[in-house]
């Protein structure tokens, strides 16, 4: 078996060299990543806590790995659901996690990215927000190395699983109901971020929805920022009948330019976020149980580290109005 002073030896450092690569270590230079992960590929090392892990047959660690929204000051809400029914469904299996974020492995290459997890003797990922714009992480899932759940994200194979809702379904119903209630003929759009899976699918429910009820239809990227809204509302809304947007946050920033600039536009947000409750206003939104989303998530990774096959899992959705009194404890 091949072990780290093998690794030290052919890539021409030190035992302690090697350990802090696989830890992730800070103050590493990248030539000397790349030259123990070429070395660790090359000789097809397996870290201690992995050999271990395989020899006792235990299943190993379970990692969160969340993309937090950074587009607002606020707390993100969302991730903090995903970590809540993720952490609490991990105890009642009793499997251990991990955290880690976006920014932790983002200037890592795949060989690194599969190191670290390894070294951290993970077995299976949770992966939430996955965009297309993550090459590394898309490689990751085709590798098959690990059991991976993507969370709103709709890549399937033998050892990988999607949890969603339907997006275009809950986005088509959601505006339908605003814009037939406003008796409205005209929409601005404002979508979420580009290259992201779900902004895609909530584009196809509001095309699907403005053919089929022949409106007049804007569409405008926010990013799923509250900022952006805002702008684009002010620059725009006034020409259109109603403002849809693809997040909570970004119709809360709609709300308030249409406030600012003395016009009625009926809006509706997407994901249920309490914050909607205190914005003062009624807004027809998307509830989708974030927590429960993250929870069926490690039951279907449990399944997939059982020898199961990856599939999809499309979760229930509800059209909400959310009030202050529906939020308060």
């Amino acid at each position: 078996m091949v072990s780290i002073k093998d690794v030290a030896k052919h890539a021409g450092v030190a035992i302690s060299t090697v350990s802090k690569v696989l830890n992730n270590y800070p103050n590493i230079s990248e030539a000397t990543k790349e030259k123990v992960n070429a070395s660790i590929k090359e000789l097809g090392f397996v870290p201690n806590t992995i050999a271990a892990a395989l020899s006792s047959k235990q299943s190993g660690r379970v990692a969160l790995l969340i993309n937090p929204v950074t587009k607002t000051q606020v707390i993100d809400e969302i991730s903090m659901q995903y970590l809540s029914g993720a952490l609490f469904q991990a105890e009642e299996m009793r499997l251990d996690v991990i955290t880690v974020f976006f920014s932790m492995i983002q200037n890592k290459s795949l060989a690194e990215v599969i190191a670290y997890f390894k070294s951290q003797n993970i077995s299976g990922i949770i992966i939430y927000g996955l965009s297309k714009d993550d090459k590394v992480l898309h490689e990751l899932i085709k590798t098959k190395s690990f059991k991976i759940v993507l969370v709103d994200a709709p890549l399937i194979n033998d050892s990988t699983s999607t949890v969603w809702i339907d997006q275009k379904k809950a986005q088509y119903e959601v505006a339908k109901r605003v814009i037939t209630e406003n008796k409205c003929k005209s929409v601005l759009y404002i979508a979420g971020k580009k290259n992201g899976y779900v902004t895609e699918e909530r584009l196809k429910g509001i095309r699907q929805l403005a053919k089929d009820m022949e409106l007049d239809l804007l569409v405008k990227n926010g990013e799923f920022s509250e900022l952006s809204a805002r702008k684009l509302t002010f620059q725009f809304a006034a020409k259109y009948d109603a403002v849809v947007c693809a997040s909570d946050l970004m119709a809360i920033g709609t709300m308030k330019a249409l406030t600012e600039m003395d016009i009625f536009r009926p809006v509706c947000g997407f994901d249920g976020l309490m914050l909607m409750g205190y914005v003062g206003k009624q807004m027809y939104t998307i509830r989708q149980n974030f927590r429960n989303l993250s929870l069926e998530a490690v039951k279907e990774l449990d399944r997939l580290m059982k020898v199961e096959k990856g599939r999809e899992l499309i979760m229930p959705h509800t059209i909400e109005r959310l009030q202050y009194l529906d939020i308060i404890c």
